[in-house]
């Protein structure tokens, strides 16, 4: 045992040994922090893998040897890792991190009280820091050379009372940034106190003025020279001004009855800090006489039978925002008369349109504008008599520009003062404006919308005749909303068709509609069919039977495409073969079984009307004996003979023939085969029984149909059997010897055979 002990010892120690001098596989050093821009080296312990690689992240560096030196590293984290060139193994890896920083540091020097200037007590510094926002940092704003602690803070900006004490003095800061892994401090800034003091807005007043708006600021105890910057409605004036002087600047030219929102701000010279905007002033402008732009034009309408013309008055309503009260006249003046004056009645009208009428002569419009009853402007346009020779444009065109529309026109030969155009979308709303070029283009216009166009030429004092082009669309859209149906499914093929309708008037004209379907699985790949846009309709053919199909249609314009919704269909399980062809079968059969229907229903009334016999009304009576030249059935010898008294009745067949009267074996064949023999061929002893065969006579009948007569009356009480007719002609059988009474029998001759026959039929002959 302890020789044993002592082997494994020897055995492992000098792996051991080899352990200890052994060197460990890996990259150093580890999981580095180090600040953006700088160098770094990083060496792979290779442990005799022989030659390496390098890679960052996964990208490979042109580098075999174990130390990588990394320059002006910028990356914010990266993965490198040392691979052995032989096996591909990673032998060892790290992660660099890079911090960065603080920079852009700014400082100012204010006052909590923005109200009343004074002896700025705050101090507030920024500065930006490209970071991981991820990262817990602390930063710590350092104030002068010995680094003295003023702000701790965990945002990039940080704000502290009482920093200052001398406006004479310097101020030196840093910003020190700090995590758990590394530290750093920005560089050093320093800012002279009067340089980064931030006045307090300044105090603002505001006066308008018909043609200029007047800005006045004041400011408070500062006397240094100082610069100044005044905002009104988005655009900026900058003023430099001297000392001990409050702020002045005259805003011109401005619009009349416009809102103006006026704003002051200031600063000392440069670099120092902008104060706050001052609080906002909104004024609003007078009305200048001189910018009020009538614009006055005329619409006329087609004279009536009585020559008595409409004419439509327009102008530019005066904004409804100008202060006062405006009052609005028109006075239409025949044109002779207007230029030698006097006063004609005048119509009230409203702010931007009035309709009068006049005759077919030519006229001129007044138009009178009072404010606060005071006349502010007049204007006039010319109305042409009827018939007037005017000259006139032509070869006018137009075409849709970018949601616009570009009107262009041939001059007349008369020099013109120039051109007036209007237009309108639904001849109640006009539009227009005036140009010396012959063309113009027509903006603001609604969307998808028709317009009228109409150039007239302008003169010293009258106005040609109008020249209207052809309707146009300011832009011509898609080709509308498609709405589609499911008109008929069969097993294979389904006809499906659409409709087209826009709900704007300028609507492309569709080129071709495209049909797309498919089985109703997301999986399945569209199918489509593209028809002309003509067609409404289209047979989807090859579909599988018993299926469900979605489907939509998409209308194509030069101008844009449409799409309809989706709709769901399922084709038939059978075609229409086949309901065809089950639809006549089911025909025949139905038209079979009624037939059979029909001739069993007449068999079994037939039968129902076929009489049942019935065995009371049955009679037993013998035919006479065949003589020569008589038919097959011999006629009774006497008809008016009661037939009675031939007849075997119930009552005497069971006296005379009854097995029990006469003690004989009983058995039940005797009573079904009783015969009687003729009584030619009987034995002359027996008279009784001779008296009692001897045959009826019958009345022949010619027809098997012929119907039978009861033979004995209703109340006899003789038998309750009827007589029996026959159309057959008996056949012969044997002779049989009666039972009831033995006879001797003479030679054998032909008999006469005893027919019973039943005639059981209810038909109220039973008597």
């Amino acid at each position: 045992m302890h020789l044993f002990l002592a082997l494994f010892i020897l055995a492992v120690n000098p792996s051991i040994c080899k352990g200890k001098d052994e060197k460990k596989c890996d990259v150093v050093p580890k999981n580095n922090y180090i600040e953006v821009g700088s160098d770094i080296n990083i060496t792979c312990l290779t442990c005799g893998h022989g030659e390496i690689y390098w890679t960052l992240d996964t990208s490979r560096l042109n580098s075999s040897h174990p130390v990588l030196s990394l320059r002006n590293f910028t990356h914010q984290s990266a993965t490198v890792q040392c691979h052995s060139t032989d096996s591909q193994q990673v032998i060892g890896g790290t992660t660099i991190n890079t911090y960065s920083k603080p920079c852009n540091i700014s400082c100012i020097w204010h006052q909590f009280d923005q109200k009343t200037e004074g002896q700025p007590d705050m101090f507030t510094c920024k500065w930006d820091h490209r970071i991981d926002p991820k990262l817990d940092i602390n930063y710590t704003v350092l104030h002068s050379s010995a680094q003295r602690e003023i702000c701790k803070t965990r945002e990039t900006t940080c704000t502290v009372e009482g920093v200052i004490k001398s406006i004479f003095s310097d101020i030196i800061i840093t910003v020190r940034a700090k995590t758990a892994d590394w530290e750093v401090d920005s560089d050093t800034r320093e800012f002279q106190p009067a340089h980064i003091r931030k006045m307090i807005p300044p105090h603002l007043n505001v006066t308008s003025f018909a043609d200029h708006l007047l800005v006045e600021w004041k400011r408070e105890l500062i006397k240094q020279k100082s610069r100044c910057e005044v905002k009104y409605n988005e655009t900026k004036l900058n003023k430099a001004l001297e000392i001990k002087t409050n702020g002045k600047m005259n805003i011109e030219p401005v619009e009349s009855c416009t809102h103006y929102t006026v704003s002051v701000r200031c600063a000392l010279l440069e670099p120092a800090p902008w104060s706050d905007w001052s609080q906002e002033k909104t004024v609003l402008t007078e009305l200048n006489k001189n910018h009020v732009r009538l614009r006055l034009w005329r619409k006329v309408a087609e004279p009536q039978k009585n020559g008595v013309r409409k004419v439509h008055a327009m102008w530019k309503e005066i904004p409804s925002t100008c202060r006062g009260t405006f009052t609005y006249t028109i006075e239409p003046t025949p044109y002779k008369e207007a230029m030698m004056g006097g006063n004609y009645t005048q119509t009230l009208c409203s702010e931007s349109g009035c309709d009068v009428e006049v005759n077919q002569d030519a006229h001129r419009i007044n138009l009178n504008i009072f404010h606060n009853e005071t006349l502010l402007v007049v204007d006039a346009v010319y109305v042409p008599a009827i018939g007037e020779s005017l000259p006139q444009v032509t070869d006018i065109q137009t075409s849709a520009l970018e949601g616009g529309i570009l009107v262009t026109w041939k001059a007349p030969i008369q020099p013109v003062s120039g051109y007036m155009i209007d237009w309108t979308p639904d001849g109640k709303q006009y539009y227009w404006k005036e140009t010396n070029s012959p063309n113009a283009t027509l903006s603001g216009l609604l969307d998808k919308k028709p317009y009228n166009v109409t150039v007239t030429p302008l003169f010293v004092d009258k106005t040609g005749h109008g020249t209207q082009a052809l309707q146009i669309c300011s832009r011509v859209g898609g080709p509308g909303n498609v709405t589609i149906h499911i008109n008929k499914t069969n097993a294979k093929n389904a006809l499906v068709s659409w409709d087209v309708k826009s709900q704007e008037e300028c609507s492309g004209d569709v080129v071709k509609y495209i049909v797309f379907y498919r089985k109703l699985d997301r999986l399945e790949l569209w199918l489509n069919v593209t028809v002309i846009g003509t067609e409404h309709a289209i047979s989807l053919e090859n579909l599988l039977p018993d299926t469900q199909y979605e489907f939509y249609v998409k209308a194509t314009a030069a101008t844009g495409t449409t799409k309809s919704t989706e709709m769901f269909f399922k084709t038939k399980k059978f075609g229409r073969w086949f309901i065809t062809t089950l639809v006549v079968c089911g025909g025949v059969v139905i038209i079979l079984v009624l037939s059979l229907g029909l001739g069993c229903a007449i068999s079994w009334k037939k039968f129902k009307e076929k009489p049942v016999p019935n065995p009371g009304c049955s009679s037993l009576a013998l035919w006479p004996p065949r003589e020569e030249g008589t038919g097959s059935i011999l006629q009774f010898n006497n008809p008016s003979e009661s037939v009675c008294d031939r007849v075997y009745t119930e009552e005497s067949q069971k006296t005379s023939t009854s097995p029990l009267g006469l003690d004989l074996n009983p058995n039940p064949a005797f009573y079904q085969t009783d015969e009687y023999i003729d009584p030619d061929m009987a034995s002359a002893p027996e008279t009784d029984t001779e008296e009692r065969l001897k045959p009826a006579k019958t009345q022949h009948r010619s027809s098997p149909n012929d119907s039978m007569e009861p033979l004995i009356p209703e109340n006899s009480p003789c038998s309750p059997y009827r007589c029996q007719t026959s159309g057959e002609n008996p056949g012969k059988r044997p002779n049989k010897q009666n039972k009831h009474s033995p006879v001797k029998q003479p030679d054998r001759k032909t008999p006469v055979m005893v027919y019973v026959t039943l005639d059981m039929f209810e038909q109220n002959q039973c008597r």
